[in-house]
C-alpha cells in the first residue's frame, strides 16, 4: 500500500510514438494530447499520485473501440479504459504510460424492455443519466455509490452502494456485457435471460476486472419498479457499537430494509458543518424503507423498536420526498464533508466488508485504532451488507504522517481479514489494495495472473492493477 511502491513501469516509447501517429490520424480532435486533458485522466480522488497518460482518445462507438484495440495491440501499448474518473484506488492511472479511452461519448441507452425489467446501454452513460431517462417507465436502476458514476466503471470495479442491503451489487444487476478484448474481437458475454446453465460465467468475469481483460462496450442491466412509497430516517445512538448491533439484528429478523447506512460522531459533524445540518453529533443510522404505505410503516415500526433496544435516542422518518433527498445529498457528501475537517489536507478513502456478525466487532476495534493514533478518520458505511468505509484526514507531504496512516490501513485490512472478511466491500484493488489481495487470496492470485495472461497476452487492458505482475 505504501507510496513508494507505486512506481511508473517500463514504457514503450517506440510503440507509444506509433500508437499516438496513428490514432493523430484516424480520430483527429477526438486524439488529444495536452497536458490538461492528460492530467484530468490521471487525477484519483485518493492519495495515490497521478501518473498521467500519454494521450487521450474519445470514441464514438464500438467499431472504433475494435479500431483502437487493434492498433494498439499491434504496437503492445496500454489502454486505460476511463469512465467518470471516480474510482478511489488509482484504477486510471498509467504506469506504463499509454492511451487513455475515455468512453463518455458513448453514452446511448440502446434499448429499455419494460416487461423484462431490464435495459442496454453503452458504457459512458452514468446512474443519473440511466434513471432520468427511465423516470416515465415507472423503474429505475438501485446501485447508488454515491459518485454519479459511468455504469462501465461501475461494472469494472463491481460497485455497489447505499442501495445494496436490497437490491445487491453489479454483480447482481448486470445481466451480460459487450466487451473489446486483446486482438480487436468483440465479445457478447450472454444474453437478457434471466438465468443461464451456458458455459463459463464471462459475464462475471468482467464484471469487477477493473479493465484488465478489454474493454466494455455495453453493459445489459436488471432494473426494479420505482417503489410504491419511500419512507427515510435518521436514528442516533449513544455508541458506534449500539448502532452497529442494531443493524446487526435488523438484517437478521428479516426486515427488508433498503438502506442502512452509520455515520459516526465526527461524520456527523462535518455533515452537520458541510451541509447546513443540525442533527445531534453522536453515530447515527441513516435508514430507508421501500415499499407500499402500509409495509414502509410497518417496517419503520419493526426497526425503531430494535434500535430502542440497544439505547437508540429515537427514530425520526418521513416519507416526504423533499426531506429525504436532503438527508441523502448529506450522505453522499460525505467525502466533501470529511475534507473540509481539515482544508487542504489529503483524504484516503478505504473500506473494508466483513460478515455481518463482526460488524460492530471491526467497527468498535476500528474506532479504538483511531483515537489511539489520534487520526482524523471520520467511518462511514453501508453497514447493512457489513461493509464500511474510512476517510483519512492527513498531510501526504509529511512523510511521518503518511507512514502512520499507511500502518493504520494495514492494520485496518488485517483487522477485516482475520473476522473472513475482505480488504475491499467496492472500492476494487486496483493499485492500493494490491498487497492486501495477495493476503486475502493466496495462490488464487496466481490463478488471477493466468486468467489474465490467456486472455491479454501483451499486458496491454490496464496494466499495474489488481497485481504488479501480471
Amino acid at each position: 500500500m505504501a507510496l513508494k511502491a507505486i512506481k511508473q513501469g517500463a514504457r514503450n516509447d517506440i510503440g507509444i510514438a506509433a500508437v499516438k501517429t496513428l490514432l493523430g490520424a484516424r480520430f483527429g480532435e477526438r486524439f488529444q494530447t495536452g497536458d490538461a486533458v492528460r492530467a484530468q485522466h490521471a487525477h484519483t480522488t485518493t492519495y495515490i499520485p497521478a501518473q498521467l497518460p500519454d494521450a487521450v482518445v474519445f470514441p464514438e462507438n464500438a467499431v472504433e473501440v475494435s479500431e483502437i484495440v487493434k492498433i494498439a495491440s499491434a504496437h503492445r501499448v496500454p489502454l486505460i479504459a476511463f469512465g467518470a474518473g471516480s474510482s478511489l484506488e488509482g484504477h486510471i492511472n498509467a504506469p506504463h504510460g499509454g492511451i487513455s479511452v475515455d468512453m463518455s461519448r458513448m453514452n446511448r441507452v440502446i434499448e429499455v424492455n419494460p416487461e423484462d425489467l431490464d435495459c442496454t446501454v453503452e458504457p459512458g452513460v452514468t446512474r443519473e443519466e440511466l434513471n432520468t431517462f427511465l423516470r416515465d417507465t415507472g423503474l429505475f436502476f438501485p446501485i447508488d455509490p454515491g459518485a454519479n458514476a459511468s455504469i462501465g466503471g461501475m461494472a469494472s470495479t463491481r460497485a455497489s452502494g447505499t442501495n445494496a442491503v436490497r437490491y445487491g451489487t453489479m454483480r447482481e444487476n448486470v445481466l451480460a456485457v459487450t466487451a473489446v478484448v486483446a486482438g480487436g474481437r468483440e465479445i457478447r458475454t450472454g444474453h437478457r435471460a434471466r438465468k443461464s446453465s451456458s458455459g463459463y460465467d464471462l459475464t462475471r468475469l468482467f464484471v469487477g476486472a477493473e479493465g484488465t481483460l478489454g474493454i466494455i462496450t455495453s453493459i445489459t442491466l436488471r432494473l426494479n419498479g420505482i417503489p410504491e412509497v419511500i419512507s427515510g430516517g435518521v436514528c442516533p445512538f449513544r455508541t458506534v457499537a449500539d448502532a452497529c448491533n442494531a443493524v446487526i439484528l435488523t438484517i437478521q429478523s428479516g426486515i427488508p430494509v433498503a438502506r442502512i447506512e452509520l455515520l459516526d460522531a465526527l461524520q456527523m459533524k462535518a455533515c452537520n458543518v458541510y451541509s447546513g445540518l443540525s442533527y445531534e453529533e453522536t453515530p447515527t443510522l441513516f435508514v430507508e424503507f421501500h415499499g407500499s404505505a402500509e409495509s414502509v410503516a410497518l417496517q419503520s415500526r419493526h426497526f425503531a423498536e430494535i434500535a430502542s433496544e440497544f439505547g437508540s435516542k429515537g427514530f425520526v422518518w418521513t416519507t416526504k420526498p423533499e426531506e429525504r433527498a436532503r438527508l441523502w445529498k448529506a450522505r453522499h457528501n460525505a467525502y466533501w464533508a470529511q475534507k473540509s475537517l481539515k482544508p487542504g489536507a489529503a483524504i484516503l478513502a478505504t473500506d473494508v466488508c466483513v460478515p455481518i456478525s463482526r460488524l460492530a466487532d471491526c467497527v468498535a476495534a476500528t474506532h479504538e485504532d483511531i483515537a489511539a493514533n489520534a487520526l482524523i478518520a471520520p467511518i462511514v458505511g453501508h453497514v447493512g451488507d457489513g461493509n464500511f468505509h474510512v476517510g483519512v484526514v492527513f498531510d501526504d507531504k509529511d512523510a511521518d504522517d503518511v507512514e502512520r496512516v499507511e500502518a493504520f490501513i494495514e492494520r485496518l485490512n488485517s483487522r477485516a481479514l482475520a473476522m473472513d472478511g475482505t480488504c475491499t466491500g467496492e472500492h476494487g484493488i486496483g493499485q492500493g489494495k494490491m498487497p492486501f489481495l495477495e493476503t486475502e487470496l493466496g495462490e488464487a492470485v496466481d490463478l488471477m495472473r493466468q486468467i489474465k495472461h490467456a486472455l491479454d497476452p501483451d499486458n496491454i487492458f490496464n496494466p499495474g492493477k489488481i497485481f504488479a505482475r501480471a
